[in-house]
C-alpha cells in the first residue's frame, strides 16, 4: 500500500476534525469562495472545508487518499443534503482522472503538504486550476512554537529516521520551497502571495483528552507513540505533549480546550 495512504487510514481523523469546524468554515468565508464556482477541495479529510464551500453554493469535488476519510465525506454531505458537494479518491501527486484547467479554486488545506513528490503537487494544482483562478494552501510551518508544529517535531524525536529521499512535509510552509515548486510548475513569484494565519481547536474536553484523540486517531502520533513504546519511551513522549497541549491551552474551563496553531496561507494566482 502507499505509505501515505496507510497513514491516513491508520487512524479517524474524524475524531479530531470536528473540533476543527468552526475555523474551516471561518476560513472559506475569509478566502472568498463565491455561489457557483468551481472547487476542488484537495487533501479534504471528510469535508472541514469542503462542507462550508458547498453551504455557500459553490460546486465542490473533495479528494483524499484516504478511502475512510472520503466515505465520512459523502456521508456529511448526505446528511446536509449538499448536492453540490461529493467526495472521491485521489492521490494529489497524480490527478489524472481531473482534467486540465477545470476549477475556479483549488484548495488544500493541511493536505497535500504531506503527500510525497512536491514539485508534481504543484504542477497538478496548477494543471486543473482555469487561467486566471486560484490555489490557496494551508501548511504548517517548521520551527514553528505553535500546536501542531510543535506535535510533529516531538513526535518526530521518537520515530526512526525516515527513509532514503524523504522530503519534509513542512517545507511546505517555507516561502522559498514554495515558490521554487510553483515556479516549476510556471507561476511567477509576482503571482504567489504569503500570509500567516491562525487556526484553532475547539474540544469540549480537558486538554488532556484532546492529546488522548491525537494519541488515538491521528497518523503520525499514532506512529510516533508505536516507535516510543518499542523503546519504553512512551511515557516520556506523553510527557512532552501533555505539557505542549496545557501550555498552548486558551480555554478558562478546565474542561474544555481552545488551541490555536499558526499556519502558512499561500495564495497563487493562476
Amino acid at each position: 500500500m502507499n505509505p501515505n495512504k496507510a497513514l491516513w487510514e491508520k487512524g479517524d481523523f474524524t475524531r479530531l476534525s470536528e473540533n476543527m469546524r468552526e475555523s474551516g468554515a471561518a476560513l472559506i468565508d475569509k478566502i472568498g469562495v463565491t455561489k457557483g464556482m468551481n472547487v476542488l477541495d484537495l487533501g479534504c479529510g471528510d469535508g472541514t472545508t469542503a462542507i462550508p464551500s458547498a453551504k455557500l453554493g459553490a460546486n465542490v469535488l473533495g479528494v483524499d487518499i484516504a478511502r475512510n476519510l472520503v466515505a465520512a465525506g459523502n456521508k456529511r454531505a448526505q446528511s446536509e443534503g449538499l448536492t453540490n458537494c461529493t467526495f472521491q479518491e485521489g492521490d494529489a501527486t497524480n490527478l489524472s482522472e481531473l482534467k486540465d484547467q477545470s476549477f475556479d479554486l483549488v484548495v488544500s488545506i493541511f493536505g497535500a503538504m504531506f503527500a510525497p513528490k512536491p514539485f508534481d503537487v504543484a504542477k497538478e494544482m496548477v494543471r486543473v486550476t482555469k487561467p486566471g483562478g486560484r490555489i490557496v494552501m494551508g501548511n504548517w510551518i517548521p520551527g514553528d512554537p505553535t500546536l501542531v508544529a510543535q506535535i510533529l517535531r516531538i513526535s518526530s524525536a521518537y520515530t526512526p529516521p525516515p527513509p532514503e529521499g524523504f522530503i519534509s512535509p513542512m517545507l511546505w510552509g517555507v516561502e522559498r520551497q514554495v515558490l521554487e515548486r510553483f515556479g516549476q510548475a510556471g507561476i511567477p513569484e509576482s503571482n504567489i502571495s504569503f500570509e500567516k494565519d491562525s487556526y484553532t481547536f475547539k474540544a469540549p474536553i480537558p486538554p488532556a483528552d484532546f492529546l488522548a484523540l491525537f494519541r488515538n486517531y491521528y497518523g503520525p502520533t499514532m506512529n510516533a507513540f508505536e516507535a516510543a513504546e518499542k523503546e519504553g519511551k512512551a511515557e516520556d513522549l506523553q510527557r512532552e505533549l501533555e505539557a505542549l497541549f496545557a501550555s498552548q491551552n486558551t480555554s478558562t474551563d478546565p474542561n474544555s480546550t481552545a488551541i490555536s496553531a499558526t499556519f502558512l496561507r499561500v495564495t497563487v494566482v493562476r
